[in-house]
C-alpha cells in the first residue's frame, strides 16, 4: 500500500511533462493514464473496513454550583464557620462533554480516554449507524489516561478494530484519524507518523506517544488512529495547539499499551505495573561523551532500592539502561512505558552499557512492595503540620501517589481543607525529610520531632526532587 502515492506522483509529473521531455522519448512513448481510477488514490477501502467500529461518546455530570462571593470560599473562613458560610443552597448544574471510543470486542467493550468519561454521571455511546447504548466504566486508569467502557448489545455482534504492533510503526506510515470533532458526527482525516516515542508532552505520567500531522480537533479524544493495514494504531488523546484547534501536532497512546491495558481487564479489572527498583536520569551529550557511548541516548541509574529486582539482577549505580527486551529506551519516560507494557512475574532482558562495554541482564518483574506499611495518621495540635495526613513512604505507596524514584521516608498523603499544612503552602506528595535539623525515616519521628520543637520549627521536604525549608515561629 505504502508505494502507490510514489505512483501517483509518478503518474501526475507524466501528464505535467511536455512533449518530448520524457526522457527523450517521443510523445507516443509516454505512459498516458487510461481511467480516471489511475489517476485517483482513496483511502475508502480503509475506512469502510474501520469507521464502523468507532463511536461517539456522550457523557453527562451534575456539578454543584453555589453563587456566593469568592469571599466565603476561603479556607481561612470555612475553617471557621464551615462549608456552608455564606448561606447559601448549592444549585445543581449539568456538564456535558463529548468523545470518541473504539470497539475492540464484539461483545461491546470499547476503549476510550480517562478523561473523556473522568467523573461522569451518565454515559451514552453512538455507533456509526446512530443506534445509542448506555454504558458503564469497567476499568479506567488516569495515569495512562485510558477507560474500557462496556455496553450491551444484545445478540447484536458489534464491528471490532484489530489491534496493531504500534512497535512496527515507522515514521512516514499513512495513517487515518477517525473520531467526532466538535461533535459534528464522525469524521475522517489523514495524515503521516510525525514522530514516535514522544516522552516530554506532559499529558499523561506514562506519556510514549504517536505524533501524527492528521487533524485531530476537541471530540477526537478516545478514536482510532488507523493504519493502512485497517488496524488500531493509538488512542487520539491530545493535541499540540494553541487555539483549540489543529495544527497538525497530535498524539496517539500506542496501542500495545492499549493491548496491556485490555489484558489487566482480562485478569480481573485491576492494571498492576511492574517494579524493578532503580530509577535514573536522561543521558545528556557530554554523559555520552565520558560514558562512552556513540550519542545521547538511555538512562543513566543514580538509585537502587536495597533488595529489589534491579539489585538482585545486577544492576549498579553508572549503568546506562539502553533497552528492554530489544525495545529502545532512550529516557526514563520510555523507561516507564516499556515496563508498563510487561505483566508481573515475566523475566525481562534489559541492555545495559557499563564502563563502555555492551552487556544483557535477565530481571524479574514484580509489584511493587508495600514495606514498610503505610501507618496513615492525620497530625493533630498546634503545630504545622495540623490537619495533615502522614504515611511510611513504600514502594507501592510511591507508585500511588505518582512519585517516581521515591521510595522512603514520611510523605504527605492528604491535607484537610482549610488546614494550617494548606495554609503554609504544603501538599500531597511533599516528603517530610527534617524538622529541626533532625532526619525522619517513619510517622513515629515525625510526631516525637513536632512535639518536642517548643513552639519554634524548620520543616524540610522535598518536592520534585528540589529540597526546601520552611521555618515557621
Amino acid at each position: 500500500m505504502k508505494r502507490q502515492p510514489a505512483l501517483l506522483l509518478l503518474l501526475l509529473a507524466a501528464l505535467l511533462l511536455p512533449v518530448g521531455m520524457s526522457g527523450g522519448g517521443s510523445a507516443s512513448a509516454q505512459s498516458v493514464p487510461s481511467s480516471r481510477a489511475d489517476l485517483t488514490y482513496s483511502f475508502s477501502s480503509v475506512v469502510k473496513k474501520t469507521a464502523p467500529a468507532v463511536v461517539n461518546i456522550y457523557t453527562r455530570r451534575v456539578v454543584q454550583a453555589r453563587n456566593v462571593s469568592p469571599l466565603f470560599n476561603d479556607p481561612f473562613f470555612q475553617q471557621f464557620f464551615g462549608n456552608d458560610f455564606g448561606g447559601t443552597v448549592p444549585q445543581q448544574r449539568v456538564q456535558n462533554s463529548l468523545g470518541s471510543g473504539v470497539i475492540l470486542r464484539a461483545d461491546g467493550l470499547i476503549v476510550t480516554n480517562n478523561h473523556v468519561i473522568k467523573n461522569s454521571d451518565q454515559i451514552t455511546v453512538v455507533l456509526s449507524d446512530r443506534r445509542e447504548y448506555p454504558a458503564h466504566v469497567m476499568l479506567a486508569d488516569e495515569r495512562i489516561d485510558l477507560a474500557l467502557l462496556k455496553i450491551e448489545p444484545g445478540k447484536t455482534v458489534l464491528p471490532t478494530l484489530p489491534l496493531a504492533d504500534s512497535d512496527q510503526i515507522e515514521v512516514g506510515d499513512f495513517v487515518l484519524a477517525i473520531g467526532n470533532p466538535f461533535g459534528v458526527g464522525q469524521t475522517v482525516t489523514s495524515g503521516i507518523v510525525s514522530a514516535l516515542a514522544r516522552t516530554q508532552v506532559g499529558i499523561s505520567d506514562y506519556g510514549f506517544f504517536i505524533q501524527t500531522d492528521a487533524a485531530i480537533n476537541p471530540g477526537n479524544s478516545g478514536g482510532a488512529l488507523v493504519t493502512m493495514d485497517g488496524k488500531l494504531a493509538g488512542i487520539n488523546t491530545a493535541i499540540y495547539s494553541q487555539s483549540g484547534g489543529s495544527i497538525g501536532i497530535g498524539f496517539a497512546i500506542p496501542a500495545n499499551m492499549v493491548a496491556r491495558f485490555l489484558a489487566a481487564e482480562l485478569k480481573g479489572g485491576h492494571l498492576d505495573r511492574p517494579w524493578i527498583g532503580a530509577s535514573g536520569q536522561a543521558v545528556s551529550a557530554d554523559m555520552a561523551e565520558a560514558l562512552g557511548l556513540d550519542h545521547p541516548t538511555g538512562v543513566i541509574i543514580d538509585e537502587i532500592y536495597p533488595g529489589s529486582p534491579a539489585s538482585q539482577a545486577g544492576l549498579k549505580r553508572g549503568d546506562v539502561v539502553t533497552a528492554i527486551n530489544g525495545k529502545l529506551v532512550e529516557d526514563p519516560g520510555s523507561l516507564r512505558f516499556r515496563l508498563a507494557t510487561l505483566d508481573i512475574g515475566e523475566i525481562a532482558t534489559l541492555s545495559i552499557v557499563r564502563k563502555g562495554q555492551p552487556l544483557d541482564l535477565r530481571i524479574r518483574l514484580i509489584a511493587p512492595p508495600e514495606t514498610p506499611p503505610a501507618n496513615k495518621t492525620e497530625l493533630q495540635g498546634a503545630q504545622p503540620l495540623a490537619g495533615a495526613t502522614v504515611a511510611n513512604l513504600s514502594p507501592a505507596l510511591a507508585e500511588q501517589l505518582q512519585l517516581d524514584g521515591e521510595w522512603k521516608g514520611v510523605v504527605i498523603v492528604q491535607i484537610r481543607r482549610g488546614a494550617t499544612a494548606m495554609r503554609l503552602g504544603l501538599r500531597q506528595g511533599d516528603i517530610i525529610v527534617a524538622v529541626n535539623g533532625r532526619n525522619l525515616t517513619k510517622v513515629s519521628d515525625l510526631q516525637q520531632a513536632l512535639d518536642t520543637a517548643n513552639g519554634s520549627w524548620d520543616v524540610t521536604f522535598r518536592r520534585d526532587g528540589e529540597t526546601r525549608t520552611l521555618r515557621i515561629d
